[in-house]
C-alpha cells in the first residue's frame, strides 16, 4: 500500500455530515443522479455564481490553530484601568470549564421549548432577581445587547409610556456623564424616530420644561463620581418626567440602589460578574423596571408558572416572539437575549454570594481609595471625593504625556481625557498595582514613592450619607448555598442535564441553522489574548484583533459579493437596524431624505418591520402568492405608487417559506427602477455561500446571522452578531463610534456600545471560514440542501409540505403543514411536544405560517440522525391517524400527554389508555439514549395572570408538598 504523506483528515469531512456513500443514497431516494443536479434544480440558473469563492485555501484544525495562536500573539494584554463599563474580571474555573466552554451549554436553541430548557431558565430566572435586587426594581428582563442598547431601549420605552401630561413631549435629557458609547447609541436611536435627545449637565436640568419626558443619569458616572439623585427624581416625578439610571451591579452591592431613589428604569451591564471583557463583548446587558411597565419592557422576561401536574417550572413570559405577533406595531426589534452571558453572570453571583460580591466591592473601592489617599499625598488634585472604583487624576497636557509613557511601560493603561487622568479598578487589581501606579505618579512629579502600609491600616468605606446601601439583597437560598467548588459544580451539571441541546440530537429549527459548533472554532474564544482586552486599548495593543477583523470582512464581503463589511452589529436584529440606518443616510447624502417607504413582504421576518419602523420608516405590506412567493405584481404596483418616497425593500433570500424565489432579480430591479435600495435578510445565507449571493441577485445591503449561517453558537438564545455587507455605493455610510476609529467616510453613529460589537467571538466564524475555504463552504451549503431534501422526501406521503421551487425541490428548509390535523383536535403544539419524548427538539411551531413546523436540518447532520428525526415524525404521524381512526381518544392519547415525565413512568398508577413504553420509548432507538423532560406541559397562560420573575420562594415548595 502506498503512503500519502499528504493524507490528512480535512475539517470539510468533520463539518459536514454525510459521507459519500450516505450522499449516494440519499440522492437515490430524492431521485437525482448526482448533487449538481440537484443543485441546478433548486437554485435558478440566473443567478448561480460564475466564479468559485476567492478565499484562502483551507486549513487543517491543528494548523489553524497552530497559526491563530500567531495571530493572536499579536494582541498585548495589559493591565486595564480604563473602565468606561468594561472591567477585568476572574471566571471562576467552575463557570470557564463547564458552562463557557461546555456545548451542553453554549450549544442549546433558544427556550421556546420550555419543558426541555428548565436549565437555562432556571439560571435566567436567578439572572432576573440579581438585577432585580440589587437596583431596587421589580421587574427585570433575561438581558439586552449590552449596556448601550439596554439605555435606548429605555429611551424609547418611557417615550411610550410616558404620561398623559407629557402626551406631546419629545425631549430626552442625558447627563453628559453618561458613558461616551452609550451615548452615540442614543443618538443613533434616537434621531430617526423623533425624538430629541439633549446632553447637558445635570445641574442645568430645567424639569418644569413641559417638552421633557425622561432623564438619565450614570451612576456611578462616567468621571466614577457617586451622588444621591433622590431629590431630582423626586423632582422629576412632580413634573411628570421619567428617570433611568445606567448603573454597575458591582457598585450596588455598596451604594443605595436606584429603585430606592425612585428611578423608573435602571440598566447596565453584567459583564464584571465573570464575563471577560473580550474586546468588548458579548456581554449581558441588564434592564429593569416597575411592574406598571411589564407590557412594555423590552426582550424576554423569564417567568414562574405551573405544569400539567401543578408543579413549578418556568417559561418565557409575556413577549414571547413580540415582533412576529406585533410586527410593526412592536415596541423593539429586539428579539434575542445574551443568555449564555447572562447565565455566567447569574451562577458567578451564585458562587459568590452576597457575602462575596460584597467582599469584591468593598477590596476594589478600597484599591481606588488607597490611590486617591496616596496620590494626594504626592500632592495630586483628584477629583470628585464620593467615588466607587474610579478617581480623577487632574494634570495638565505636558505632564500626563510624561505619566502615559511611564504607564505604557509598565504595562499599564489609563483612561486620559482634556486635562484628567481616570483610573478604573476592577476584582483582578491588587495592592501590587498600587504601588506601581503611585509610583509612576511619583515618578511624574519628580517625588519619592511611598510606603503604603498606614494608608492601608486606616482603610475605611466612607460613603456621604443617603448613598451608603442599607437593603439586603441575594436572600433567597440559591445564592447562599454553593460557595464550595463542588457544590456549585453539581448545581451547574443538575440544571445542564435538564436542557436538550446538539449533544442529545439535531435541532431542526427553520431559519435558525443549528449546525456544528467545531471543538477548534471554539478554543480561542478563551485566550487571553481576546478576552482579556479593553475594547477601547491602545490600537498598537490589539493589532491580532486588527488584522481578524480585516481578514473577516474580506472573506464576509467575498461571499456576499459586496465592497465592504462592518462588524459592528452584535445581533441579527442590529444587523437589520445598522443595514437600514445605512440605506436611510444614503438617501440623505442624495438630498432623498424624504424616501421612508419600506416594502415588506408578508412572509417576512417579524423583526424586519420592526427594525424598519426604528429607523424612522413606514411600512407597506407586499401580498404573498398561493405558492409563497412574493406577488411580483403587488410589488410593482406598490413600488410605482411610492417612487417618489420609496426607501427599500427589505427581503429574505431564500424566501422565509424555503424557496429560492426564480423572479428575485426582477424584484430587484423594481425596486431600483424606482428609486428604492434592496435590503435582504441573511437569515437565510446557508442555502447560498458558494452558490449565489446577495450581489449577484441584485441587493445593495445584507446582514449575515454569524450565529448561524457561520457557526457562533446560539447559546440558548444568544450571543450572536450581525455584521453586515455592504455595495460600494453605501461603504461611505457604515457605522462608526465615538472612541475607536471604525465604519466609513460619512459613518452612522454607533448601533452597538463596542466598536467591533462581540469581538471576541468572531475567532469562531474566522475559524470556520478558514478550516472550511471556498470548496468547503459551498460543499457545505451543497449539503444543506441535500439534507433537507431527503427530509422532503422521507415526509413525502406523511405530511404535506407546503412551498416548494419550480422544479419541486426545497432550499435548505421546509415547511409541514399540520393544520389539517386540527379536525382530530391535533394542534402543531402537540406535535412540538410530542417530539421531545423521541428525543427531538421541536422545528420552528407556526412561523411563518400558523400550524406549520419548519424543518432545517443543516448540513451538520448525518443520514443516520436525519432518519432518526424522520422515523420519529413519521411515527408521530401513525399516532395521529390512530386518533383518526378513533383507536385513541381525542383528548387522552400520547400527543395531548406530551411531554412525558420520569414521574410520571415511575410514580403512582399508571391510568393512561396507553402503555409506559408507548408514551416513553415509542421506537428502538430512544431506549438507547433516553432523554427526559424535567417538567410536564406548562401552562403559560397561568405564568402570565400570575407573573412572578424572580426565584421561586422557598415557602413556594413547601405549600405546594403541604398540598400534595
Amino acid at each position: 500500500m502506498k503512503i500519502n504523506l499528504s493524507n490528512a483528515v480535512k475539517f470539510e469531512s468533520r463539518h459536514n455530515g454525510p459521507t459519500e456513500a450516505e450522499i449516494a443514497e440519499m440522492l437515490g431516494k430524492i431521485g437525482a443522479s448526482s448533487l449538481e443536479e440537484l443543485i441546478s434544480q433548486t437554485v435558478p440558473d440566473a443567478i448561480r455564481s460564475q466564479k468559485p469563492l476567492d478565499l484562502p485555501q483551507a486549513k487543517l484544525e491543528s494548523e489553524f490553530l497552530a497559526d491563530f495562536k500567531k495571530l493572536a500573539s499579536k494582541n498585548k494584554v495589559f493591565k486595564s484601568f480604563i473602565g468606561m463599563g468594561y472591567y477585568d474580571t476572574i471566571v471562576p474555573g467552575v463557570i470557564l470549564r463547564n458552562v463557557l466552554e461546555n456545548p451542553g451549554w453554549y450549544t442549546a436553541y433558544t427556550p421556546y421549548q420550555a419543558e426541555i430548557a428548565q436549565g437555562r431558565l432556571e439560571a435566567l430566572i436567578n439572572f432576573q432577581t440579581v438585577v432585580m435586587e440589587l437596583t431596587g426594581m421589580e421587574l427585570a428582563n433575561a438581558s439586552l445587547l449590552d449596556e448601550g442598547t439596554a439605555a435606548a431601549e429605555a429611551m424609547t420605552m418611557l417615550h411610550a409610556v410616558k404620561p398623559r401630561a407629557k402626551k406631546t413631549a419629545n425631549k430626552f435629557f442625558v447627563d453628559e456623564k453618561v458613558f461616551a458609547q452609550t451615548k452615540a447609541v442614543l443618538e443613533t436611536r434616537a434621531e430617526p424616530i423623533g425624538i430629541d435627545l439633549v446632553f447637558g449637565s445635570i445641574d442645568s436640568l430645567d424639569l418644569t420644561d413641559p417638552e421633557l419626558y425622561g432623564v438619565m443619569f450614570q451612576y456611578p458616572d462616567a468621571e466614577g463620581a457617586v451622588r444621591d439623585y433622590s431629590s431630582i427624581v423626586a423632582a422629576a416625578k412632580e413634573n411628570n418626567v421619567m428617570t433611568a439610571f445606567a448603573s454597575d451591579l458591582l457598585a450596588l452591592t455598596l451604594l443605595t440602589s436606584p429603585g430606592e431613589m425612585g428611578a423608573d428604569v435602571v440598566v447596565g451591564s453584567s459583564q464584571r460578574f465573570g464575563v471577560p471583557m473580550g474586546y468588548g463583548g458579548p456581554h449581558a446587558g441588564f434592564f429593569a423596571t416597575k411592574e406598571d411597565y411589564k407590557r412594555q419592557i423590552p426582550g424576554r422576561i423569564i417567568g414562574v408558572s405551573v405544569d400539567r401536574a401543578g408543579n413549578k417550572a418556568y417559561r418565557m413570559a409575556l413577549q414571547t416572539r413580540e415582533q412576529h405577533i406585533k410586527r410593526e406595531k412592536a415596541t423593539s426589534n429586539i428579539c434575542t437575549a445574551q443568555v449564555l452571558l447572562g447565565v455566567m453572570a447569574s451562577f458567578y453571583a451564585v458562587y459568590h454570594g452576597p457575602k462575596g460580591l460584597k467582599d469584591i466591592a468593598l477590596r476594589t473601592h478600597g484599591l481606588a481609595k488607597l490611590t486617591a489617599q496616596a496620590l494626594q499625598q504626592v500632592g495630586l488634585e483628584i477629583g470628585d471625593q464620593a467615588f466607587f472604583d474610579t478617581i480623577q487624576v487632574k494634570m495638565n497636557e505636558v505632564a500626563m504625556e510624561r505619566v502615559r509613557g511611564l504607564a505604557l511601560g509598565a504595562k499599564m493603561n489609563f483612561r486620559y481625557e482634556e486635562g484628567s487622568i481616570f483610573i478604573s479598578f476592577d476584582e483582578t487589581k491588587t495592592l501590587e498595582d498600587v504601588k506601581k501606579i503611585v509610583s509612576i505618579f511619583a515618578t511624574e512629579e519628580g517625588k519619592h514613592t511611598l510606603n503604603l502600609d498606614e494608608l492601608v491600616a486606616g482603610l475605611e468605606l466612607e460613603l456621604p450619607e443617603g448613598l451608603a446601601r442599607t437593603s439586603e439583597y441575594l436572600t433567597h437560598p440559591v445564592f447562599n448555598s454553593f460557595h464550595a467548588e463542588h457544590e456549585m459544580l453539581r448545581y451547574i451539571k443538575r440544571l445542564e442535564n435538564k436542557d436538550l441541546s446538539l449533544v442529545h440530537s439535531m435541532i431542526s429549527l427553520g431559519s435558525c441553522t443549528m449546525k456544528l459548533n467545531a471543538t477548534a472554532e471554539m478554543i480561542p474564544v478563551t485566550w487571553p489574548e481576546f478576552g482579556q482586552i479593553h475594547p477601547f486599548a491602545p490600537m498598537d495593543q490589539a493589532l491580532g484583533y486588527q488584522e481578524l477583523f480585516t481578514n473577516l470582512r474580506t472573506w464576509l464581503t467575498e461571499i456576499t459579493g459586496f465592497a465592504d463589511t462592518s462588524l459592528q452589529p452584535n445581533s441579527g436584529a442590529q444587523g437589520e437596524y445598522a443595514g437600514l440606518m445605512v440605506i436611510r443616510a444614503f438617501h440623505q447624502n442624495n438630498g432623498e431624505g424624504h424616501r421612508n417607504v419600506a416594502l415588506i413582504p408578508t412572509s417576512a421576518h417579524g423583526t424586519n418591520p420592526a427594525s424598519a419602523v426604528m429607523a424612522g420608516m413606514k411600512v407597506v405590506l407586499v401580498k404573498c402568492d398561493e405558492k409563497g412567493n412574493i406577488d411580483i405584481e403587488d410589488l410593482r404596483e406598490k413600488a410605482q405608487a411610492h417612487s417618489q418616497d420609496l426607501s427599500c425593500l427589505m427581503v429574505t433570500y431564500p424566501s422565509t417559506h424555503g424557496v429560492f424565489e426564480v423572479g428575485i432579480q426582477e424584484i430587484c430591479q423594481i425596486i431600483h427602477d424606482n428609486g428604492g435600495q434592496v435590503y435582504m435578510d441573511g437569515a437565510n445565507m446557508n442555502a447560498q455561500v458558494g452558490l449565489t449571493s446577495p450581489g449577484r441577485i441584485g441587493a445593495d445591503v445584507c446582514h449575515l446571522n454569524l450565529h448561524k449561517t457561520f457557526c457562533i453558537p446560539h447559546g440558548g438564545g444568544g450571543p450572536g452578531m450581525g455584521p453586515i455587507c455592504v455595495a460600494a455605493h453605501l461603504a461611505p455610510f457604515l457605522p462608526g463610534n465615538p472612541i475607536v476609529k471604525t465604519g466609513g467616510t460619512k459613518a452612522v453613529s454607533s448601533v452597538s456600545a463596542a466598536p467591533y460589537g462581540s469581538a471576541s467571538i468572531l475567532p469562531i466564524s474566522y475559524a470556520y471560514i478558514a478550516m472550511m475555504g471556498g470548496d468547503g463552504l459551498t460543499n457545505a451549503t451543497k449539503m444543506a440542501i441535500l439534507n433537507a431534501n431527503y427530509i422532503k422526501e422521507r415526509l413525502d406521503g406523511h405530511f404535506p409540505i407546503l412551498y416548494t421551487g419550480t422544479q419541486g425541490r426545497a432550499a435548505h428548509e421546509m415547511i409541514v403543514d399540520c393544520r389539517g390535523f386540527k379536525e382530530v383536535g391535533v394542534e402543531v403544539e402537540d406535535i412540538a411536544k410530542r417530539l421531545m419524548d423521541y428525543g427531538f427538539h421541536a422545528p420552528t411551531v407556526s412561523f411563518p405560517v400558523a400550524g406549520t413546523l419548519m424543518i432545517e436540518p443543516t448540513e451538520s447532520e448525518t443520514k443516520a440522525e436525519l432518519d432518526k428525526f424522520c422515523d420519529a415524525l413519521v411515527s408521530i404521524r401513525a399516532e395521529i391517524k390512530e386518533i383518526e381512526e378513533g383507536k385513541a381518544d381525542k383528548e387522552n392519547n400520547v400527543l395531548k400527554n406530551a411531554p412525558h415525565t420520569s414521574q410520571m413512568v415511575l410514580v403512582g398508577e399508571w391510568d393512561l389508555p396507553y402503555s409506559r413504553e408507548k408514551a416513553v420509548y415509542p421506537l428502538e432507538y430512544v431506549k438507547e439514549n433516553k432523554f427526559w423532560p424535567s417538567v410536564r406541559r406548562i401552562d403559560s397562560a397561568f405564568g402570565d395572570r400570575n407573573l412572578m420573575c424572580s426565584c421561586i420562594p422557598v415557602d413556594a415548595y413547601a405549600s405546594e408538598e403541604e398540598m400534595a
